[in-house]
């Protein structure tokens, strides 16, 4: 009995330990918060659905308006006028919810790499982000082609296709409708050149997605320069443009540190203070 005493003691022990640290390790990661609101909140489901009804509230006007463009190249050539309709949705975080692979990331203490994204990618298991196959089907019913540009790589192509289809979003089988990164030379994480090929055979009415990369050019520019160009293009946002909350990842966090690389911890820390905005 004193053995099994000791035994059950220890026991206790151990499982306290183990859930102090689990404890610790979900406190710790900054990206826990965003995580547990994008699947928790109602107001994230509500924020996305507002989105995608908006959208397809006003995509009537730029079907009857053959001078419509969400394309800042074609606004400055009228060549465009004549072409089918298109938009260009991203894929992560604007049409596929990838919150569990963050879980996932949290839970085993692991930062984002490439193995675990395209494992996670493999296995077609997102779910949509609301609002976003109504919002699609709705388009493609009336004529419109819908281009998924995503910065996924081609080798998780297929399963791309495949989570796509299974949650319901329409997919070409005459033309390659999803365009990952790499699968064509000058295909980067950019996806100005993949733009630009759409841009060439279709009038692009709208254009969706969680990042500001997905609407124009905005790698390795400084925050207050992102700042500006939003403003610049401030009328296209809500109407042409359609941008999705992304509050655990994305160009807007490398921004933070201007898209320096090498930054101690210290560092990182020390700019992070600084951002922080309270009035004094």
């Amino acid at each position: 009995m004193h053995y099994l005493k000791h035994a059950l003691i220890l026991s206790a022990f151990f499982l306290a330990s183990c859930s102090t640290v689990q404890q610790s390790t979900i406190n710790d990661d900054p990206t826990t918060q965003a995580t547990l609101w994008v699947q928790n909140a109602a107001e994230y489901d509500a924020i996305a659905m507002q989105t995608y009804a908006t959208a397809m509230r006003t995509l009537p006007l730029p079907l009857e308006d053959s001078f419509w463009t969400a394309s800042l190249n074609q606004e400055e050539d009228d060549n465009f006028m004549s072409l089918p309709p298109a938009i260009i949705m991203d894929v992560d975080e604007t049409v596929l919810d990838n919150s569990p692979f963050q879980a996932r990331m949290i839970k085993q203490e692991k930062d984002f790499n490439i193995e675990d994204w395209n494992a996670w990618c493999k296995e077609a298991k997102a779910e949509a982000v609301p609002g976003a196959v109504e919002f699609a089907n709705y388009a493609a019913d009336r004529g419109v082609t819908i281009f998924y540009i995503t910065n996924r790589d081609y080798e998780v192509e297929e399963a791309t296709r495949k989570n796509l289809i299974e949650e319901g979003f329409p997919v070409s089988n005459s033309i390659d409708n999803i365009m990952t990164n790499g699968e064509e030379p000058g295909w980067n994480s950019s996806k100005t050149e993949r733009r630009q090929q759409v841009e060439e055979n279709y009038r692009v009415v709208m254009v969706i997605g969680d990042d500001l990369n997905d609407f124009l050019p905005a790698k390795g520019i400084t925050q207050k320069k992102r700042a500006g160009l939003v403003q610049e293009n401030s009328d296209w946002f809500g109407r042409r443009w359609f941008i999705l909350p992304n509050p655990v990842y994305g160009s807007w966090e490398q921004a933070l540190f201007d898209f320096e690389d090498g930054l101690s911890e210290s560092e990182r820390k020390t700019i992070l203070q600084k951002r922080l905005n309270s009035k004094n």
